[in-house]
């Protein structure tokens, strides 16, 4: 789908705005960005809905490497072509980058400390925290899949126990219930 086609769609207004927003969201993101990523992307910036966003995200996570670069990459990409996702990976990578070789020093210099070991335990569940009030946000477009809501919450229950409670490996869970999940959706679209 081309989501640029829009007609009045907001857009991002050059490289600079794509390389600068991205720094942006990248700086926001500390122990994932998926919750920043789709507040200022849908939300703030509007450059997608709910549903591109989506979409976006779910081949964002198929495709090999961090999925919010993959996104960037896509973003950058529908707007101004090869120089847009050069820019938009630069804006996710270069800054950042930087402050994580700075805080690995740091790091480093002060691991053990009570302070320090606390700080990041509590980093951790604020960031469980947002990833699940996410999840909670984009559940919305389930309505819209076309896949019936008792499958929809059926693969969703199937994957938190594969992976939260079988702790069974990503690379065997998504081909598995993503490809069955995907091979129902299709049939059911094409029928």
């Amino acid at each position: 789908m081309n989501h640029s086609s829009t007609p009045g769609r907001p857009r991002p207004n050059s490289l600079t705005d794509l390389f600068v927003s991205f720094t942006l969201l990248a700086l926001q993101g500390f122990g994932g960005v998926l919750t920043v990523v789709q507040r200022e992307l849908v939300e703030k910036k509007q450059w997608m809905t709910q549903e591109e966003f989506v979409e976006d995200w779910a081949v964002a996570q198929i495709m090999p490497g961090p999925n919010v670069v993959n996104l960037a990459l896509m973003i950058g990409g529908r707007h101004f072509g090869l120089p847009g996702a050069m820019a938009a990976l630069a804006g996710m990578l270069a800054v950042p980058l930087i402050l994580v070789l700075l805080l690995a020093l740091l790091h480093d210099h002060y691991a053990n400390h009570p302070g320090v070991v606390g700080a990041l335990r509590g980093m951790a569940a604020v960031s469980a925290g947002l990833i699940m009030a996410t999840g909670f946000k984009l559940s919305g477009t389930l309505a819209a899949n076309p896949l019936p809501m008792r499958w929809c919450i059926t693969f969703c229950i199937l994957g938190f126990i594969c992976i939260a409670l079988l702790h069974w490996p990503l690379v065997y869970v998504l081909p598995g219930l993503g490809g069955a999940a995907c091979v129902m959706a299709y049939s059911r679209l094409k029928s």
